[in-house]
């Protein structure tokens, strides 16, 4: 076999193109086998692939998801930081965690196009197997991978050092895509060269490497992994891309403790605000600031987990931190053959409310949609009013049952995903036009239809909201005047109303006072009355003009009562429904109806049916107070609950103190030990230099006479 086809082989085989069908896993032979149709992937693929980021933030936090993934491996940290390039002292991406690390095999799984284990796995973020590929590139033209990983098994630890460089298979003209690799096997406490093929080709992987990585020698490569202890990943991103005007595209001097991102994602005026509204922070700074949006891309940080960034550790935040006047829904997905199973537990928790900062009338808004407690869609803005709708109300929930994109910065466009949206929209518009008003918006008018849809915790279809049922009716039109304004005569509203209400179910017993319910409707049974109602001219002093007569009897043979204000069927009775006349308008008249049921007094009532039912204003405010009271109680057990928090978080911490308390106590007696041992050690050691300086002057002295008796004595003979 001739040292070409040597070399051909091993970089065949450093780059595995696995292909799945029906759940089986078939590699692609290598390159040199005859006869046998393959395909071949370009160099320029890894650069066309990699713009399915659009956004650099986006890339980095896919690094960041297989991180996270390996908190089962036992990972507690992801450091991202900056380093310089030792060839030629440009930046440089660090993204390392201490995980399980990635064995010969799974380093080359890693590096091959379309293969992910995580796919077997519903507990993992990464699916799809592109994201270490496509993140990479996405940030710069070349990468390298130092992996280290414990035995298991009964196998031997090992170590491993890939590099995909683009600037590699550009340069030399490669026409596909080849990975060098190398690995390492851990035998008598010694790294050893592991040879997959040959130790030629394992060589000229090494050299390819050494040429065209940030490091000049093998020793210098293997010196990154003195960062690691038994087991972990580092990654090393150069030659970062550029924007047009020659800077790096990746911001690393503006913070020093952030990486930030240049271009049309950075909004100076945004920058400014977030100073001025830091609970609206996240949402001005996202789109720029690394801190600030891996802060808010997990909705839950593993216990132990740590995210440091340029040496400074993030702060998860928790985005319904921000929010006040809080409320919750629940959303569950309907099952139909678009996907979504029938287990009853699938649902999503909306929290809504409004940003604390919502009263200086700032334009945030949005939902946020994690996805197996991964941020895909960071403020996701649904309702896109006109005017100043929706303005301030955030939420949050996590929807693990529709699909993300390739890139997780948005979901598949499904019919799933449509049902939720539209129920989205509704939640906003019904939380906004029931609270606007409480952070200085004008009062919007409540729609039937989105407060019934609001009702129901499990989503249906678009329905026409049902109408309220009310009394069967006859209103005439009367002439009779009893003001002495014209202009009122005309514009003033006088009904006749003949009421004789039948009983739907004669078998129905007689419920409130006259009044029966039959499902949305309430029906009155009362022998049958005459009302004669006109408008009341009521003064300041609301005193009318008009008289309530009880005793008057009308041409039928029924009894007529004239009263002074406009009547509706909801002041007959709060519990019946609403007639064409508004409540608002019996709340306004109401110091007239109080003062002519003064004058009515006793009479008032007819047969047991009280004409004027002026409880229902009483009610109407206890009601309001029932309320408040609930919210109250709401509030107080929400504080009690963060007030037990963060009593546990104190005691934790109160405990930890002591500890570390405790092991500074032992580190000091310990080194009250070693400083007494090295002061005896130091004393002996006197003694001992000193017993020696004694026999070494002895023994020259010993020495001086010898040599003085063999001169003399060589003196002697000579003479």
């Amino acid at each position: 076999m001739d040292f070409k086809k040597v070399v051909i082989q091993a970089f065949s085989r450093s780059l595995y193109l696995i292909l799945e069908y029906d759940g089986v896993e078939e590699p692609v032979r290598s390159l040199d086998i005859p006869d046998i149709d393959h395909v071949r992937v370009h160099p320029k693929f890894l650069h066309s692939n990699a713009t399915s980021h659009k956004w650099a933030l986006g890339a980095l936090a896919e690094l960041l998801d297989n991180s996270m993934d390996e908190v089962c491996n036992g990972a507690t940290f992801v450091n991202i930081d900056v380093l310089k390039n030792p060839k030629d002292q440009t930046k440089m991406l660090l993204v390392e965690d201490n995980g399980g690390g990635m064995d010969p095999d799974k380093m080359r799984q890693c590096m091959s196009l379309g293969y992910s284990m995580k796919s077997k796995s519903a507990n993992t973020i990464g699916q799809y197997g592109n994201g270490f590929k496509t993140s990479t590139m996405r940030l710069g033209a070349d990468v390298i991978v130092f992996s280290r990983c414990r035995g298991k098994d009964g196998m031997s630890p090992t170590q491993s050092i890939g590099m995909l460089s683009y600037t590699f298979l550009r340069n030399t003209g490669k026409q596909d895509i080849i990975v060098p690799l190398v690995d390492y096997e851990k035998r008598d406490d010694d790294w050893h060269q592991m040879e997959r093929s040959s130790s030629v080709a394992w060589k000229t992987n090494m050299d390819s490497i050494v040429k065209w990585s940030p490091y000049s020698s093998e020793a210098g490569l293997l010196e990154q992994f003195n960062f690691m202890f038994d087991q972990g990943t580092r990654i090393i991103i150069y030659n970062l891309w550029e924007d047009d005007e020659g800077q790096l595209e990746l911001d690393f001097v503006t913070d020093a403790q952030d990486i930030q991102v240049r271009g049309a994602n950075r909004d100076e005026k945004k920058i400014e605000m977030s100073k001025n509204f830091p609970n609206s922070r996240h949402f001005l700074t996202y789109h720029h600031s690394m801190r600030s949006y891996a802060s808010i891309l997990y909705l839950r940080l593993p216990q132990g987990f740590r995210i440091v960034l340029r040496g400074k550790e993030i702060e998860h935040h928790n985005i319904a931190n921000d929010m006040m006047m809080k409320e919750e829904k629940i959303y569950r997905p309907q099952p139909g053959p678009d996907g979504v199973s029938k287990d009853p537990n699938i649902f999503a928790a909306v929290t809504i409310g409004f940003v604390k900062d919502a009263i200086n009338h700032i334009d945030v808004q949005g939902f946020n949609v994690y996805h197996k407690n991964r941020l895909i869609k960071p403020f996701w803005r649904i309702w896109n009013a006109a005017g100043s709708d929706g303005r301030g109300v955030i939420g949050v929930l996590e929807a693990n049952f529709i699909e993300p994109a390739h890139d997780k910065q948005g979901f598949e466009r499904t019919a799933v995903l449509n049902r939720l949206e539209a129920r989205l929209l509704r939640i906003q518009k019904n939380y906004w036009s029931s609270n606007c008003q409480n952070i200085g918006y004008a009062p919007r008018r409540q729609k039937k239809s989105i407060k019934n849809s609001e009702d129901n915790s499990i989503e249906s279809s678009p329905e026409t909201p049902k109408q309220p049922c009310v009394p069967p009716m006859m209103a005439k039109p009367s002439m009779v005047v009893q003001s002495n304004d014209s202009t009122r005569h005309q514009n003033s509203a006088k009904l006749s109303l003949h009421s004789n209400f039948e009983v739907v179910n004669s078998t129905k017993k007689p419920h409130n006072n006259g009044y029966e319910k039959s499902g949305e409707c309430i029906l009155l049974q009362q022998p049958r009355y005459h009302f004669s109602i006109s408008s009341s001219n009521c003064n300041g002093s609301g005193q009318s003009n008009t008289e309530c007569n009880p005793n008057k009897k009308s041409s039928d043979g029924s009894e007529d009562i004239a009263c002074s204000s406009l009547l509706s069927s909801s002041v007959l009775n709060d519990g019946l429904r609403q007639s064409p006349v508004s409540v608002e308008s019996d709340l306004k008249n109401m110091s007239c109806l109080r003062s002519s049921s003064m004058k009515m007094g006793a009479e008032s009532y007819v047969n047991g049916l009280k004409a004027l039912d002026f409880g229902m204003h009483t009610k109407l405010l206890a009601n309001h107070n029932k309320t408040l009271k609930e919210r109250i109680v709401t509030v107080e057990g929400k504080l009690l609950h963060d007030l037990k928090i963060a009593m546990q978080k104190n005691k934790e911490l109160t405990e930890k103190i002591e500890l570390l308390q405790k092991r500074l106590k032992d580190a000091d007696k310990e080194q009250e030990t070693i400083v007494t041992i090295f002061l005896e050690e130091r004393e002996r050691r006197d003694a001992e230099e000193e017993k020696w300086r004694t026999l070494l002057k002895v023994a020259n002295d010993k020495i001086n006479k010898l040599e003085n008796f063999a001169i003399s004595g060589i003196k002697s003979e000579l003479q």
